[in-house]
C-alpha cells in the first residue's frame, strides 16, 4: 500500500515496474545530498566524496557476490546491458573477425534484444534469437545445438536472468556451462533478479551481469555493470576515463551510496521476504483463479522457476488497457506489460513468444508484488477484478465489432 492520492488509498502493485525506495536507502539519499565534492579532484571534499563512492562500490560488490574492481557504476539497467552486449561484441569481433554471432532470446526485455539488432543493421552481427517454451523458459537444446554448430563464431551469449513480464527465471548454470566449454562470454540483465532470487557473481560463472538500482529499493538512475576484470569490453562512451575507462563520466556519490544501502538490505532480509511475497502471490493466484476461472496465468506456476513476486494472467477477451484503467480508477495500480513500453499500445512480444496469439497477448495483466505489498493490496484487487474484467470485455467487444464487423 502507498500513501494517499486525492483522497483516495493507493495499492501499489507494480513493483516489477520500479518499487518505492526504502526507507534506508532514502535517508542515505538525502544525506549525501547535501554533500558537496566530485569524486574526481583532489582536494578534501573531492577526495571524501571518492570513499563515499568506493565504500559504495564495496558494499554493492558484497551484496552481488563480486568483487568491488569488478562493479562498473552506470545510470541504470539499460546502460548496462548495451555496455555488455555493444562492449563485448566490439572487443570479441575485433579480436576475431569471425565472431560476429550475438546470440539471445526471444523474451529478453528490449535493453536486451535492441542492442543486439542494432548491431546486426550496423556493425555486421547476426542475431540469433533461441527459442523458448510454453512457459518462458529458453530452450536449452536450440542453445546447445548453436555453440555446437558455431562456437568459433559467437562473440557472446545474452540472457535475462529472471524475466520482466511473466518472472520465468532461466535455467543460468546450464546456460553457462554450456558457454564456457568453448570459452563463450555469458551476459546477464539480473535487473529482475537483484534482491528477489539469490544472485552470486562469482559462483554463477557469468562473464558480465547488470543491475538497476530502482528494482531493489534504490533511486531511479544507478545501476552497475558486473563484470570480469579479465575481459576486453569496449567503451560506449569517452570523456575522464573514469570506471576503469569503460563508463567516463561524473560519478554520482549520493546514488551509489544510496543504491549500494539498499541493495545490502535487499540481500539481507531476501530469503524473508521472498517467503512472505511467495505467500501472497500464490494467494493471489488462487483467488484470480477463483474469481474469474477463465484467466489463465502466464509462466511457471509459483516456486523455484518464477519470481515470488510476479502474477501474471490472461484474462480473455479483455482489452489490457481498458482493464489497467478501470483497476487505477479504483485505487489499484498494476501493468499490461513491460513499463518500458509504455506510451505505445502493442502485444507482448514475451507473450508472442511462449506461443500465445496476438489477442491473448493483448489481453495480460502483471501484478508485481513488493516490499510495500500487504494483505490488504491484494484484498483490494480481487474485490474490483469482477468489475474491471466485465468492463475491459464490453471495451475489446466494442473494438472488436468495429475492426471486424
Amino acid at each position: 500500500m502507498v500513501p494517499r492520492l486525492s483522497g483516495m488509498t493507493r495499492h501499489y502493485l507494480d513493483h516489477a515496474a520500479t518499487t518505492p525506495m526504502l526507507a534506508s536507502a532514502r535517508e542515505a539519499y538525502v544525506e549525501e545530498l547535501a554533500r558537496v565534492g566530485n569524486p574526481s579532484a583532489l582536494h578534501t571534499s573531492g577526495r571524501l566524496a571518492r570513499s563515499v563512492v568506493e565504500d559504495a562500490r564495496e558494499r554493492m560488490a558484497a551484496a552481488l557476490g563480486a568483487h568491488p574492481t569488478e562493479l562498473i557504476w552506470t545510470s541504470g539497467g539499460t546502460e548496462a546491458d548495451n555496455l555488455a552486449l555493444k562492449g563485448l561484441f566490439w572487443a570479441r569481433h575485433t579480436a576475431d573477425a569471425r565472431r560476429t554471432r550475438v546470440v539471445t532470446t526471444a523474451i529478453e526485455h528490449h535493453a536486451g534484444l535492441d542492442p543486439a539488432h542494432w548491431l546486426e543493421a550496423e556493425h555486421g552481427a547476426q542475431a540469433v534469437v533461441l527459442p523458448v517454451d510454453a512457459e518462458g523458459l529458453v530452450s536449452l537444446a536450440a542453445l546447445r545445438e548453436e555453440v555446437a554448430a558455431h562456437f568459433d563464431q559467437i562473440a557472446l551469449i545474452s540472457v535475462m536472468w529472471a524475466n520482466n513480464e511473466v518472472g520465468a527465471i532461466q535455467p543460468l548454470r546450464e546456460i553457462v556451462n554450456i558457454a564456457t566449454e568453448h570459452n563463450i562470454p555469458v551476459h546477464a540483465d539480473a535487473v529482475q533478479a537483484v534482491g528477489h532470487v539469490p544472485v552470486d557473481f562469482r559462483a554463477s560463472g557469468l562473464a558480465t551481469m547488470a543491475v538497476s538500482a530502482h528494482k531493489f529499493g534504490g533511486p531511479v538512475g544507478v545501476g552497475a555493470l558486473v563484470a570480469r576484470r579479465d575481459l576486453a569490453i569496449t567503451p560506449l562512451t569517452h570523456g575522464g576515463g573514469q570506471e576503469r575507462k569503460i563508463r567516463s563520466g561524473t560519478l554520482n556519490a549520493a546514488g551509489f551510496h544510496a543504491a549500494s544501502v539498499a541493495a545490502q538490505e535487499a540481500v539481507e532480509t531476501l530469503d524473508a521476504e521472498a517467503e512472505r511475497l511467495g505467500a501472497l502471490q500464490r494467494q493471489l493466484i488462487d483467488r484470480i483463479r477463483h474469481t474469474i476461472p477463465d484467466a489463465r496465468l502466464s509462466g511457471p506456476e509459483p516456486g523455484p522457476a518464477r519470481l515470488p513476486g510476479n502474477v501474471h494472467f490472461i484474462f480473455p477477451g479483455c482489452a489490457a488497457e481498458a482493464m489497467m484503467f478501470v483497476l487505477d480508477s479504483h485505487g489499484v495500480e498494476a501493468s499490461n506489460g513491460s513499463a518500458c513500453s509504455a506510451g505505445v499500445a502493442q502485444a507482448s512480444h514475451v507473450l508472442i513468444a511462449m506461443g500465445r496469439s496476438e489477442r491473448d497477448a493483448a489481453s495480460t495483466m502483471r501484478f508485481s508484488l513488493g516490499h510495500t505489498t500487504t494483505q490488504d493490496d491484494i484484498d483490494a484487487l480481487v474485490a474490483v477484478l469482477p468489475e474491471a474484467v466485465e468492463r475491459a470485455r464490453r471495451v475489446a467487444g466494442t473494438f472488436d465489432s468495429q475492426v471486424f464487423g
